[in-house]
């Protein structure tokens, strides 16, 4: 499935996030953007490194989200660069996000904002937190795969 045959294109992405975390399912979410975000979201302006969604009132809410202010418009008009952003999913989606988050003590992570079909989306991950043991375990696995990739190749 290649990126250019959907029409999508990656904006930002949270690789610390597949380190950190154990991800077991992904969700993609619309945001509720102001006009400013969106043009600072375009020019590659955001940062989702510390970000994570928290549920509320049965909505999904984005925090710690960094998106740059507009460079090409006065500070009046500009956006707070951390606000707190409502992200959009159905019902069904969400109902079955608050049994997991609440029940299993999972978190909800941005994995990457991407542009599709003219939208700005967000991918979501819902993820358990892992431990340096396992962190250590990838990195271990990581670098085994790489050898026996060099392996092969100059054979």
């Amino acid at each position: 499935m290649s990126e250019k045959n959907e029409g999508i294109k990656i904006l930002s992405d949270n690789r610390q996030a597949r380190f950190l975390y154990e991800i077991l399912e992904t969700y993609e979410a619309g945001i509720e953007l102001t006009g400013t975000e969106v043009k600072s979201i375009r020019m590659g302006q955001a940062n989702l490194r510390d970000g994570y969604a928290l549920i509320r009132d049965g909505e999904i809410w984005l925090l710690n989200v960094h998106i740059s202010p507009y460079k090409g418009i006065g500070a009046f008009f500009n956006h707070d660069p951390r606000r707190t952003r409502k992200l959009l999913l159905h019902r069904q989606e969400i109902r079955k996000l608050i049994g997991k988050v609440e029940q299993q003590g999972l978190t909800l992570i941005p994995l990457k904002m991407y542009l599709k079909g003219g939208w700005i989306k967000i991918s979501l991950g819902l993820g358990k937190g892992k431990k340096l043991h396992d962190k250590r375990e990838d990195i271990k696995r990581r670098d085994d795969r790489r050898d026996m990739e060099r392996a092969m190749k100059n054979y």
